[in-house]
């Protein structure tokens, strides 16, 4: 019988709700974890991601690391995780998966349209959020909308539809996030945890400024330098001032309850078959 800790993790995105994920796993005791990226992630709430690995080699959340490795080949996985960290790979088409051969394949990109996600990818597919359908796309998908749904596991069906309105602190939703209207390179000043005001330029986009509309704390913001389409998402504000920024949100760790549950499900059935 396969132990726990033998069980082998694919994620693919490793932005904020990924990184809640492959938390939730890790501290349950699924180590083996693998997490794809593209060559340029994009996560607004970058101190909470383990995409940062990317550009950094390395990235710590809640006591967690992550490490980048240049293959899924067993040497390079075996050296990460054998200090306990989560490996990251540079892959966004997953070549790596015949070599990697997961038992557990999770797709956590949030595109909310099929990637190329199919059921036979690994013993257990998983897909968050909408744009999936378990049972065909996916053996399950998980719930990623706030509400009493938040982090359910679906058997037959999708996910309940994007709304676009991000979610409502304090009575702000909307004017939360930051976006501009044009396309171009980001260039700010403003680093994650920083108190904002109303009106702050907290960063543009070629010459066009992106002001705050509400007083509150930048809890998201892309990095300086980054290249977005118009209307791309840049960052957001939180109007709780003494928010922090380093923890991973309910909303990821719910998602994440989600798929641990699902994973154990299976490993429990399967295990029960075997005997």
């Amino acid at each position: 019988m396969q132990t726990l800790w033998q069980t082998r993790i694919l994620i693919r995105g490793a932005g904020d709700l990924a990184t809640g994920v492959a938390a939730r796993l890790w501290r349950s005791g699924l180590r083996r974890i693998l997490m794809l990226e593209t060559p340029a992630p994009m996560a607004v709430r970058r101190a909470v991601a383990f995409s940062e690995a990317v550009y950094e080699g390395r990235a710590t959340v809640e006591g967690i690391t992550a490490e980048r490795v240049s293959s899924a080949s067993p040497t390079a996985l075996e050296s990460v995780w054998e200090w306990d960290s989560v490996a990251v790979l540079v892959d966004p088409e997953g070549s790596c998966l015949s070599e990697y051969a997961p038992d557990v394949f999770i797709e956590a990109t949030l595109s909310k349209r099929n990637i190329g996600l199919r059921a036979d990818m690994a013993p257990l597919v998983l897909a968050l959020g909408p744009g999936y359908n378990a049972g065909t796309d996916a053996h399950q998908v998980i719930e990623t909308n706030r509400g009493t749904l938040l982090g359910r596991v679906i058997d037959r069906g999708a996910a309940e539809a994007n709304t676009g309105v991000p979610g409502e602190i304090r009575g702000f939703a909307r004017e939360r996030v930051l976006r501009c209207p044009d396309g171009g390179v980001v260039h700010t000043d403003f680093h994650i945890g920083q108190p904002v005001r109303r009106g702050d330029a907290v960063c543009r986009v070629g010459d066009t400024p992106v002001v705050a509309e509400i007083d509150g704390v930048v809890r998201g913001l892309l990095r300086d330098g980054a290249m977005v389409a118009p209307m791309a998402k840049l960052g957001d504000i939180d109007p709780r001032p003494d928010v922090d920024c380093t923890l991973i949100t309910e909303k990821a760790l719910a998602i994440g309850g989600g798929v641990l549950e699902a994973i154990l499900a299976h490993l429990y059935t399967r295990d029960n078959r075997a005997d």
